[in-house]
């Protein structure tokens, strides 16, 4: 497969890529997200992730731009894209649970809960327009945006939005090793909680079910004026059906082809019954001779922080493919 699976038509003067930040508790939960060196520490990834694509160098604490098993964090793909392409990463503060040491827009909002207790943003509404402030505010700043996301366990709030939108998804995980059994689990018990509810309007669902990061991207969709592109995996899958279930149109969404080609996931019929078409990056890890960025290729983490949208964006913007590659080796290699 070629780098990028077509070409978009797209033209800008004023690219920006931004990133939207956020918590849930889920990821705290023992074995739901690998986005961390432990559960509690999954907290303080988009942190991380922030200054890893801010500075190029993690700077609030000693800590490895990496997994345990030596896998370069989506993040220092993202730096190297965005480095290469000679862009300024603009980040969102949607609901972390410390503030972040770089600088960025903050919304103020706390952490998502654990939806299978009750409510999991409920500040949803607000957050919405808040996203839509943002979307009017860098309308005003770029033609084209690619917006990535840090939320670990976002993809067990996902699941839990899509199913509460009446999809049949399953979704991908940070792990080789998809925990698929104990995220049906919270879903199943998520979905029994909203069952005496009633019928939910679309925020009503991102209120109860998602994260911090859904209603704030829903929003900045609603009113950004130039060409948008959705940088992640089935995160902004569930962007995208509530964006649908609003009555409005999906933007293009970008992720790697490690996200639509996981067994475990049917990323790309879940897309087609939303009525997006994704664009699919090959980043071609496994043949830069790095072993760590080979783990891309055997289903570890696979995508984050926008990784596949700033690979794109960094090719759109009229650096070649090998270019892309070489950049990003030499860059995870400066972390050894």
């Amino acid at each position: 497969m070629p780098f990028l699976s077509e070409t978009p038509a797209i033209s800008c003067t004023r690219p920006l890529f931004a990133a939207i930040l956020a918590n849930t508790l889920l990821s705290t939960v023992p074995g739901i997200s690998g986005a961390g060196p432990s559960p509690e520490k999954t907290l303080l990834t988009p942190n991380l992730d922030a200054e890893l694509v801010t500075y190029g160098a993690i700077t609030s604490q000693p800590a490895r731009p990496d997994t345990p098993t030596g896998c370069p964090t989506p993040a220092s793909i993202t730096r190297a894209a965005t480095d290469l392409a000679g862009l300024v990463p603009l980040l969102i503060n949607a609901g972390l649970a410390e503030p972040p040491a770089v600088p960025c827009i903050d919304l103020r909002a706390p952490p998502g809960a654990d939806p299978r207790n009750g409510p999991a943003v409920p500040e949803a509404e607000r957050l919405v327009e808040g996203g839509r402030t943002i979307g009017r505010l860098l309308s005003s700043l770029s033609d084209l945006l690619v917006l990535g996301e840090s939320v670990p366990g976002g993809t067990t709030t996902a699941l839990c939005v899509l199913r509460a939108f009446g999809y049949p998804a399953r979704v991908s995980s940070s792990f080789v090793v998809n925990p698929a059994d104990q995220k049906e689990r919270v879903v199943q018990a998520v979905l029994d909680r909203l069952r005496p509810l009633g019928p939910l309007g679309p925020v009503d669902i991102l209120r109860e079910v998602g994260d911090p990061m859904m209603p704030v991207a829903v929003g900045i969709a609603q009113t950004y004026r130039g060409t948008l592109m959705l940088a992640g995996g089935t995160q902004y899958l569930a962007v995208a059906a509530a964006l649908r279930a609003l009555g409005y149109e999906p933007p293009s969404l970008v992720t790697t082809t490690y996200v639509r080609d996981d067994r475990s996931a049917n990323f790309a019929e879940i897309a087609a019954r939303i009525g997006v078409q994704p664009l699919y990056v090959d980043p071609g890890f496994g043949e830069l001779g790095h072993a760590g960025l080979a783990r891309y290729c055997i289903g570890e983490v696979k995508e984050g922080m926008g990784a596949g949208g700033a690979l794109a964006l960094a090719t759109l913007l009229g650096h070649p493919p090998d270019e892309v590659r070489a950049h990003v080796l030499t860059t995870v290699r400066s972390y050894s």
